[in-house]
């Protein structure tokens, strides 16, 4: 893991009067630039071939002869055969001319690899490198084992298939798909073999990952995730802040779920078992008398990483929870970054940020308002590693 104290000598080399907000253009790049753009950052987005137009093209930023923003919120956009050409060395260098602050997404971390970004990748980020491995199921030290310590709730493990003795859901990579979902749920060990082999059959997941999967009670109830915020140079109010609410569209789940139960039975084989590929996502609110239920549950995952992956969490995370009938809540997911459902309140905000601070507060605003607040009070390497 590169120490802290070297990103630090890096950051030396800054001249922060033009820092810039740099990430990998997917996942919620599109919020961060937002959110940059509205605190007087440039942005610089690292494309990859083949899908830059989004970037490059339709969100491009224009600015008039004074600087100020007429379109768009992509100062610059870097394209790249792939996204792991950000690892050369001679374009690191490049993001540390610029003065590029850089922001991890899930895409950083999944198209990149964990191993090069904790060891080889010497730009400064705004966010906690050491806890990006966290989110990897089966790691020794992942997300589940985090809650665990932290005394938090989430859904109960089922160790082996032949234990599965009530609805349960089985967590695998997709085999075509690599960074999606090839979830099944079953009720039973028969149901499991049937499922399996049937998605074995379709090459929709692999011998390899359903043997490492994770089994684990399913939790029925709507799902809420939880787009927090932890700021460590926050000196009067509260370090932790909920800035908004998000759920998920899932296909073909979501269009299983608009048929009739007879229709659902009676579909074709290729069609039988709905797939769980995140596609885009809503915004949410929460009963307010529940709210303080949630807030411990944030509190207790920083301290918890505080204690375990010292800094601890910086910035952005997300708590990914569902509801059960008696209104409790199950954490089955955690995101140490950028969540994967900011983009629903870039521009306008969501209802927690903007009551909280008074203006239009999306993740990605939030984001760069950290920033430029660390630039203001000298505190920038207290927000980076």
């Amino acid at each position: 893991m590169i120490e802290r104290d070297q990103i630090n000598e890096v950051l030396k080399e800054y001249d922060l009067n033009k820092a810039k907000l740099g990430m990998i253009a997917s996942h919620s790049a599109l919020d961060v630039c937002d959110g940059a753009i509205e605190e007087g950052f440039e942005t610089l987005v690292i494309c990859q071939k083949g899908r830059e137009k989004t970037y490059e093209q339709y969100f491009l930023a224009e600015r008039d002869g004074n600087g100020n923003l007429v379109r768009g919120v992509v100062d610059r956009a870097i394209v790249y055969d792939t996204f792991k050409e950000i690892m050369k060395p001679e374009n690191q260098r490049m993001l540390i001319k610029e003065n590029a602050l850089f922001i991890p997404n899930r895409s950083f971390s999944s198209y990149i690899g964990l191993t090069e970004i904790e060891n080889e990748f010497k730009v400064p980020m705004v966010g906690s490198r050491n806890l990006l491995r966290t989110e990897e199921r089966g790691e020794k030290q992942d997300y589940y084992w985090l809650l665990e310590k932290a005394g938090l709730p989430f859904p109960e493990k089922v160790e082996r298939p032949e234990d599965i003795n009530g609805l349960s859901i089985v967590k695998l990579h997709h085999a075509q798909k690599k960074l999606e979902r090839g979830f099944f749920s079953a009720s039973s060990f028969d149901e499991y073999k049937k499922k399996s082999e049937l998605l074995l059959k379709q090459n929709v997941i692999t011998k390899e990952d359903l043997e490492n999967a994770r089994i684990e009670r399913y939790i029925i109830g709507p799902v809420f995730n939880f787009d927090f915020f932890y700021s460590p140079i926050e000196k009067s109010g509260a370090k932790v802040e909920l800035l908004g609410v998000d759920w998920r569209f899932e296909t073909s789940l979501d269009g299983h779920v608009r048929l009739p139960a007879p229709q659902q039975m009676e579909l074709e084989e290729e069609q039988l078992n709905p797939e769980y590929t995140v596609c885009g996502h809503n915004s949410a609110t929460l009963r307010e008398s529940l709210l303080e239920k949630v807030f411990p549950l944030a509190e207790k995952y920083v301290e918890a990483t505080q204690e375990h992956h010292p800094p601890g969490i910086i910035g952005p995370f997300c708590l990914q929870t569902c509801v059960d009938k008696d209104l409790s809540f199950f954490i089955y997911d955690v995101a140490p970054r950028v969540g994967g459902g900011t983009n629903v309140h870039m521009s306008v905000g969501h209802p927690y940020g903007n009551t909280l601070w008074r203006k239009s507060m999306s993740t990605g605003r939030r984001l760069a308002m950290e920033v430029r607040r660390a630039i203001d009070m000298d505190k920038v390497e207290e927000i980076v590693t």
